[in-house]
């Protein structure tokens, strides 16, 4: 299952790598204008890593954690 799960990590972090291949733009007027408009291609990167590296935790840690929430409801049920 660990292993399954870390190619499906992998091949997700290669296809967003992929698809976010940054594309030089020349600047237009607009983009000088607003200095405060941010970089939205390197937040849309960060929250899809983020979304990458959460998948890897539960594919890695998820019988262990599973196991941890069964024995903390049976204690709670007692």
């Amino acid at each position: 299952m660990a292993r399954h799960g870390l190619a499906l990590v992998a091949a997700v972090a290669a296809l967003i790598g992929h698809s976010l291949a940054v594309v030089a733009r020349p600047r237009t007027a607009a983009s000088v204008d607003h200095p405060e408009r941010g970089d939205v291609p390197g937040w849309v990167m960060i929250t899809l890593m983020s979304a990458v590296l959460v998948a890897a935790l539960l594919a890695l840690a998820g019988p262990a954690l599973e196991a941890m929430f069964n024995q903390a409801m049976d204690t709670v049920g007692k």
